[in-house]
């Protein structure tokens, strides 16, 4: 905050603000809504679309809103003839270049610019239509691209290059021939692409968007042969009510009656394979720290988590050399398929071969996951169909269900117990916060010594966030970890996991274990959450999830009976020779271009 206050008038009103403030933030401060369509919160500034221009009286040329700073005694008309007649003609000109078919768009209703145009009147076209026709890339299973809606404000490069540092689309071209274009124009899924679908949540219009299976999710819901399962991950119950004008809300049970109304045969929770995660990945963890302390193996440090898909392929890509630090267990969407189809399908004598898994995921890079070859661990595609948190809330419109007036209806058994630990997952620092849970308590027998179980320390939307943990008191069998100081960190945001590698790269960072999520804030981030995000919406779905923490009877991992039952009766152990079939895969090094 700058201690130097500068003082305007917009519209004839009086405002102070900080030095540096922009006239589009100053003009929130009076309540007045400026448009914008290449600006957004998240990122740089860039004053491309000029949507935001207003009127500076005394000034002959109209200043970019969201790019101009204030300054003393500056006057600002927001809503002159001038500014309407600029702002107007600024759409129009968009317009002729975009292909306007909105009754059949995939964001009808959900588009900036479509938003504007109905706000602005633009019914009668001023410029003619020099709209040029391109095919629709639907190479990749996660993102779809149409350049015939693009307006080229290039919000997904600066997403692209800042938010996740791949840098899988630029600009290429000028004038009337610039465009949004891959390496090469290479289709979307040759390239270094990690899927997570950060571009299609600020994307203005349907020039990114997710590929939809809700039609084939259908069919199968539809086909009396076939017996469908569905799995929700923690951060969907959270923002599922967002798609009903709810705002970030604890929805769980309103969203598994919306599920089961759409037809299908078990509501499970992927929570149960988020406690299953931190048993096996807990276990790893151990496993490797007393073959480095005791059996004085050269074991690959610190231990990577690897729940996030669109993390796994960026360090496929860019951190090929690392790829032993990452945990071998599969993210918990990855385990539920195959233990469904073998462990659930024999519990409940079905034959697999006629069950579909469908997934609803906050997440477009779980798409990705669920097609990648390794995840065939049943015998079967383990994970049949991935649904966006957006993609369901369009199929419960569909149906005609009135999400808001459910009444709340509870999981399925056998997959659909779950922990509050496994809950945070969808929280960044969730992962490491149900790991130390469950292993502090494994090696010394008594709760981690914070407050109510909440680890605050791993919590928060830093960007980077160091940890640890002094293990002391240990049960005799994990006598070598002593005194051991447990060093962790955590990242979301894949500009923050590539300064974190970096550092292990280089041999600076000296830590044990770390989580990374590829998305800004986690999975309630995710590429397939509900739209608009930014920081302030972020929080709120994360302040949700840790209350709907704080509210579970079963708080530990391990404390999960039907994890217990799992292990018994079917896995045996963590790490065990079936978890090892089932849970756990390794991954390949990745051409960048």
């Amino acid at each position: 905050m700058s201690p130097y206050k500068v003082s305007l008038k917009i519209n004839n009103l009086s405002v102070s603000v900080d030095e540096g403030t922009t006239i589009l933030e100053a003009a929130r401060k009076l309540n007045f809504k400026i448009p914008t369509l290449c600006h957004h919160d998240d990122l740089c500034v860039a004053g491309n679309c000029r949507v935001c221009v207003v009127e500076q009286v005394g000034n002959r040329v109209l200043p970019a809103s969201c790019a101009t700073p204030v300054s003393e005694g500056m006057e600002i008309l927001t809503n002159s003839m001038k500014v309407r007649q600029a702002r107007k003609h600024i759409i129009e000109l968009l317009l002729s270049e975009h292909n306007a078919e909105c009754t059949i768009c995939y964001k009808n209703g959900n588009c900036e610019l479509q938003e504007l145009s109905n706000e602005y009147r633009t019914g009668n076209r001023m410029f003619l239509d020099v709209l040029k026709k391109s095919a629709v890339d639907i190479s990749s299973p996660s993102i779809e691209k149409d350049d015939s809606k693009c307006i080229r404000c290039q919000r997904c490069v600066r997403t692209c290059s800042q938010l996740q540092a791949v840098s899988a689309l630029g600009v290429i071209n000028k004038g009337k021939d610039m465009k949004i274009s891959t390496f090469l124009n290479k289709p979307m899924n040759d390239v270094v692409c990690t899927n997570c679908g950060q571009c299609v949540n600020r994307c203005p219009t349907a020039a990114l968007v997710e590929r939809n299976y809700i039609d084939q999710v259908f069919d199968a819901i539809y086909d009396p042969k076939k017996f469908v399962v569905v799995q929700t991950a923690p951060a969907t119950r959270v923002a599922i009510s967002e798609e009903f004008g709810m705002g970030p809300n604890r929805s769980t049970g309103k969203m598994v009656a919306a599920l089961r109304r759409l037809g299908f045969d078990k509501v499970l929770d992927t929570d149960f394979t988020a406690d299953l995660t931190i048993m096996e990945e807990g276990t790893e963890l151990l496993t490797r720290l007393k073959e480095a302390l005791v059996d004085g193996k050269n074991v690959a440090l610190p231990m990577m988590t690897s729940c996030s898909p669109g993390w796994i392929k960026f360090q496929e890509h860019i951190f090929p050399e690392l790829l032993d630090n990452l945990s071998t267990c599969k993210s918990p969407q990855q385990m539920f398929g195959p233990l469904a189809k073998t462990y659930y399908a024999e519990k409940i004598n079905k034959n697999p071969a006629d069950m579909v898994v469908v997934s609803i995921m906050p997440c477009t890079a779980k798409k990705y996951e669920a097609d990648r070859p390794e995840m065939r661990g049943s015998g079967y595609k383990d994970v049949d169909f991935v649904l966006t948190t957006r993609e369901m809330g369009m199929m419960i419109k569909q149906a005609g269900i009135d999400f808001e007036k459910l009444s709340d209806e509870k999981y399925d058994s056998i997959l659909g117990e779950s922990s509050g630990a496994a809950v945070i997952f969808g929280n960044t620092g969730g992962v490491m916060e149900a790991a130390i849970r469950t292993a502090y308590e494994i090696v010394t027998g008594r709760e981690v010594p914070f407050t109510n179980l909440n680890i605050k320390p791993v919590r928060g939307m830093e960007g980077i966030k160091e940890a640890s943990v002094k293990i002391k008191d240990v049960k005799p069998e994990w006598s070598f970890l002593e005194g051991v100081e447990l060093k962790v960190a955590i990242a979301h945001g894949l500009s923050n996991a590539k300064e974190l590698m970096t550092s292990v790269k280089n041999g600076t960072a000296n830590y044990h274990f770390i989580e990374v999520m590829g998305c800004p804030g986690g999975c309630i981030g995710g590429g397939g959450q509900p739209i608009p995000t930014n920081m302030e919406i972020r929080k709120k779905r994360a302040a949700a999830i840790y209350e709907e923490d704080e509210k579970m009877t079963i708080r530990k991992s391990h404390e999960n009976p039907e994890v217990q039952e799992v292990y018994a009766s079917f896995l045996h152990k963590p790490l065990g020779h079936r978890s090892h079939d089932l849970l756990h895969t390794h991954y390949t090094a990745k051409k960048r271009y």
